[in-house]
């Protein structure tokens, strides 16, 4: 056995120097060949160095297969890198574009708060419920852009307070009536014409039903 890999150890070696024969001097071919005849009057040493060689082997597939792995590391850390700056990208792009919508929309409620409201139309005849007449309540406040809810002043400084805005007679009854159920006991009716208050009778001659009282 020591005899057959003293014999590959040597053929190594003798492979090995004929490899590199061109490239060495005459120096170092001649020490080339004497380490080959010690070698080969010391198998021990062959063999130790036949074992370590291949254990160098070993070693560098061994390193080679770490860097490949760490090269496969590295290769998905950069995917996952690109796929994260995608996703600050669109994240980026949406944000950009909800500071956009939301500036939009701003815009347009400022837009619209200083835009003057629709004139009501108050051509013919009108017909209102009103609620009360208070003093030292001002609610003019809420009338803006609420044709439903509406007062007026009176010279003697109270605020009327009326609600709805009804063309025909009855509709204004009806809603009157229900104010009333709900508790509402001063609820009644005034009409207006050309957007001028004008009294109940006035209205209720031209009208076939019996006239509804003014009340107070």
């Amino acid at each position: 056995m020591k005899s057959k890999i003293s014999l590959i150890a040597i053929l190594m070696i003798f492979c090995m120097a004929f490899s590199v024969s061109a490239q060495l001097s005459r120096k170092e071919k001649k020490e080339m060949k004497k380490m080959a005849k010690e070698l080969k009057r010391n198998p021990e040493q062959m063999k130790a160095m036949v074992e370590e060689n291949e254990s160098l082997k070993s070693s560098v597939a061994s390193l080679n297969s770490q860097v490949e792995n760490l090269e496969g590391q590295l290769s998905n850390k950069n995917a996952e890198i690109a796929a994260a700056k995608a996703e600050a990208q669109e994240a980026k792009a949406m944000a950009e574009a909800q500071r956009q919508r939301a500036n939009e929309m701003a815009k347009k409620a400022k837009n619209a708060q200083n835009e003057e409201p629709e004139a009501l139309d108050e051509s013919g005849t009108w017909f209102k419920v009103q609620v009360g007449a208070f003093e030292n309540i001002d609610m003019s406040e809420y009338f803006k852009n609420n044709p439903n809810f509406s007062g007026e002043e009176t010279e003697d400084g109270l605020q009327r307070i009326t609600l709805g805005r009804f063309r025909d007679y009855w509709e204004a009854d009806k809603f009157k009536k229900t104010l009333r159920k709900m508790g509402v006991k001063e609820a009644w009716i005034v009409p207006y014409k050309e957007g001028v208050r004008v009294p109940l009778k006035e209205v209720l001659e031209s009208l076939s039903a019996k006239p509804e009282s003014a009340g107070k």
